[in-house]
């Protein structure tokens, strides 16, 4: 696609679910727009694990009033995958995958968007870049080591290795129980004193009666400090422990890129929720024209937003664009 000569209505950073809803809600405005995505289409998901079963129901995941329709009381990934997939056919929507933004500078009367093919100019741009691409890291020696992954995929190559699974959410018990299930020996390092309150509830008896088993052996208050190519080192209340270690799963969460956002100029909260400025209402940030959509909006609260309470945000941030154009907006 060339560069148009006249500027884009809204330039959409991100082709994830919300930034999806972003571009159909464009279109159905009748504005003109762009969605630009560094990876594959509906990325974060494509990066979720092989057998990933969503905590919500298929129709809290549906944008573009399209049905999501499931065989499985929970959608699981691949369904999610093609769902999305139907959703850009079917809308032929506008999307530039495999480009990364570099740089988003505020003109007079438009944006300048630098990405790694193009440059664009755009009236309006709206940030949906989720949180999934940066994890949370745990800055101890030996975090760089090739066996040590802060994503999990497919639990067949851990078959009959001891692995350390660092976390105790829901992607961190998943883990856990499925390279148990694939002959891993695995030990379950947990910071708090109990798994967490937000594990899925049909997993957590699961795991729970694993542990109890000993069939997963379970660290509560305790805390991964070294990792070296054979070993591991665990702090636990009854003093350092040290384990024959194949691969660590440090699955600590992740981040919103927060250097990509201070460097266009959006403001971040000073606490450590380092929350984006914007206004609730209409999503746009403290730079006028520049949005936030779905759950980049949380900042480190990532569990604030999901898919099925941010689709509105493509709505919120439609209508004022309208309304900044002096055009009517249906209620």
């Amino acid at each position: 696609m060339e560069t148009p000569s006249a500027p884009i209505d809204v330039l959409i950073i991100g082709g994830g679910p919300i930034g999806l809803a972003c571009g159909i809600a464009a279109q159905a405005a009748g504005l003109t727009y762009l969605i630009v995505e560094r990876g594959c289409l509906v990325h974060s998901l494509y990066r979720y694990p092989q057998n990933m079963t969503f905590l919500s129901t298929s129709e809290r995941l549906e944008i573009g009033n399209i049905p999501f329709v499931s065989t499985n009381p929970k959608p699981r990934r691949a369904e999610a995958l093609e769902y999305y997939r139907r959703i850009q056919q079917q809308f032929e929507l506008d999307i530039h995958l495999f480009e990364e933004v570099t740089m988003v500078k505020k003109g007079m009367d438009e944006f300048t968007v630098q990405t790694s093919k193009s440059t664009y100019t755009a009236q309006h741009v709206v940030v949906a870049t989720g949180f999934y691409d940066i994890p949370c890291l745990l800055d101890i020696p030996g975090e760089e080591l090739s066996k040590v992954s802060h994503y999990y995929n497919d639990p067949h190559y851990y078959a009959g290795q001891k692995v350390v699974v660092v976390g105790a959410s829901n992607s961190s018990i998943d883990a856990a129980l499925e390279t148990y299930r694939k002959g891993a020996d695995v030990t379950l390092v947990v910071r708090a004193e109990q798994i967490g309150q937000r594990v899925k509830y049909w997993v957590r008896p699961d795991i729970e009666n694993r542990i109890a088993n000993g069939e997963v052996r379970a660290l509560f208050s305790s805390k991964l400090t070294e990792i070296r190519p054979t070993e591991v080192d665990i702090l636990t209340p009854d003093g350092l422990v040290t384990l024959e270690n194949d691969f660590v799963l440090a699955l600590t969460g992740y981040q919103p890129d927060f250097a990509f956002l201070e460097k266009i100029g959006i403001k971040l909260s000073n606490d450590a929720s380092r929350v984006p400025f914007h206004n609730p209402e209409t999503m746009e940030t403290n730079i006028p024209g520049l949005f936030l959509a779905g759950v980049v909006c949380g900042g480190m609260n990532t569990h604030l937003w999901f898919i099925e309470n941010s689709r509105v945000h493509a709505r919120y941030i439609i209508d004022r664009i309208l309304q900044g154009n002096g055009e009517q907006v249906e209620a």
